[in-house]
């Protein structure tokens, strides 16, 4: 092993044994331990939930759900995945909700691009034109690019949060990419 990689994992478990630390004190109640786990993970809950809703009130109002939800949830937090894969998790099922109620907004297009975090893709395009191509895919589409193509997450792992078979977030995937394709060929603004 050279140096440089035991070095960073070194500084990767020390930072997954901080968090692992903060968890536990947060579990026995401790509000300031929370509140940091809080401050690490609200920008990326953010930005799923923004990509996922479009409209950044309801999107903020979904992170703040979540993190209540985590609240009270966190006795029964197992560890047997990360904390922030948890927190995801929980994020997607409260977006969901929130879709499926019968008050949904929506949101201009073009006004969503300035609060997410930006994409990073390998296209001289801009950020904001690959936002805006996100943001106007059809919802079951886009959910299941903002989480296998953007936040990385398996077909299976997708599958379970959107409550959809492995086989619809493949094809919700593939629609995705078809229509990103295209509407980036057809210079979409």
């Amino acid at each position: 092993m050279s140096a440089a990689r035991g070095e960073v994992e070194a500084v990767t478990g020390q930072v997954l044994d901080f968090e692992s630390g903060l968890v536990e004190r947060a579990r026995r109640g401790e509000v300031a331990a929370f509140e940091r786990l809080y401050r690490q993970h609200a920008s990326r809950i953010n930005g799923l939930c923004l990509r996922m809703t479009r409209d950044p009130d309801l999107a903020e109002d979904c992170v703040q759900d979540t993190f209540i939800r985590a609240w009270k949830a966190l006795p029964k937090f197992e560890s047997r995945s990360a904390f922030g894969t948890w927190l995801h998790r929980i994020a997607v099922n409260v977006v969901l909700e929130k879709r499926r109620a019968p008050t949904e907004r929506e949101m201009p297009v073009e006004d969503t691009a300035e609060f997410a975090e930006p994409l990073v893709f390998d296209s001289p395009l801009e950020s904001a034109e690959l936002e805006a191509v996100v943001a106007s895919l059809p919802a079951g589409a886009r959910d299941v690019l903002v989480l296998c193509g953007i936040y990385g997450y398996d077909h299976a792992e997708a599958a379970v949060m959107l409550g959809v078979a492995e086989g619809t977030c493949k094809a919700q995937l593939h629609r995705a990419r078809h229509l990103v394709r295209e509407r980036l060929e057809k210079g979409y603004r």
